[in-house]
């Protein structure tokens, strides 16, 4: 009978131990679970519950838990391999781009992206219009601006312990503003003339060269795809789409407005295409 209450008694010490010290497991569905926490693996974490026998022993997806909290005090954090920082510390963060045929079209742009963690980063960019070959003597000189928040796509099905391969890899939905001002001659062709003088001869004359002043600005959705080769040189691939406006010194309307072409005012649409290479850095 001693036996049998020491026995007795012995268990009730254990179970009220399990029970006033316990470890919590907080689900990403708000549930949390009371138990005690035999074992965090890679995948998953392992428990008992102290309503259940003691061998037998439970599992969880850590993708499926926010948090857990040990019966001291200490908490941990769990995230999917995907969007975990800690996973992308090698790579270097931070880009130095140029627009690869900007030169020839009259214009030399460079451009900054920034990773702000997995699957999200900003991008700017400056263009120096004039800086670049002038095929059609047009003596332009001005700047243009471009801003965008970048965000690459997700994997269509996830696996555990997937990644992206570069955390500035992928392709990538861009929303962007921009705005330009530059100034350039121009032939006004709808004044050109040609005419027969008194002895016959045919005359053209050339309309005069005028100058002209221009302001715009675009909204634009930007699709594109970047490549990222041994951590340190990228290619970057793009199209865009969107609203655009101009204004200018008088009403000779232009398309291209160096860092992308806006539609006549009568049918305001903004596009732009290139080509970009980079140098990354920490």
């Amino acid at each position: 009978m001693k036996k049998f209450q020491l026995f007795a008694l012995m268990m009730l010490l254990l179970i009220s131990g399990f029970v006033s010290a316990q470890d919590m497991i907080l689900k990403k569905d708000d549930e949390i679970i009371k138990c005690k926490i035999k074992e965090i693996g890679l995948e998953e974490i392992k428990y008992i519950l102290p309503d259940h026998p003691s061998d037998l022993l439970f599992s969880i997806d850590k993708d499926r838990v926010t948090k857990i909290i040990l019966e001291n005090g200490m908490e941990m954090e769990f995230q999917k391999a995907m969007t975990d920082p800690a996973n992308y510390k090698d790579n270097k963060k931070n880009a130095l781009k140029i627009e690869f045929m900007s030169p020839i079209t009259g214009n030399t742009t460079f451009g900054y992206e920034r990773s702000l963690k997995p699957g999200r980063s900003m991008e700017g960019a400056l263009g120096i219009i004039g800086l670049g070959l002038d095929q059609n003597d047009n003596n332009a000189g001005g700047v243009f601006v471009k801003f965008g928040y970048k965000f690459i796509k997700d994997p269509d099905f996830y696996l555990r312990g997937m990644r992206y391969s570069h955390i500035l890899k992928g392709s990538y939905i861009k929303p962007e503003l921009a705005f330009g001002v530059f100034g350039r001659d121009y032939y006004d062709w709808r004044y050109e003339s040609s005419y027969y003088d008194q002895y016959g001869n045919w005359i053209y004359v050339e309309p005069a060269k005028k100058r002209q002043s221009i302001v715009s600005g675009t909204i634009q959705l930007v699709l594109g795809k970047q490549w990222v080769f041994d951590n340190v040189f990228l290619v970057d691939m793009y199209g865009g789409i969107g609203y655009g406006f101009s204004a200018g010194g008088d009403d000779y309307e232009i398309g291209y407005h160096y860092g992308y072409t806006i539609a006549p005012s009568e049918f305001p649409v903004s596009f732009s295409a290139g080509l970009k290479i980079g140098y990354l850095f920490k």
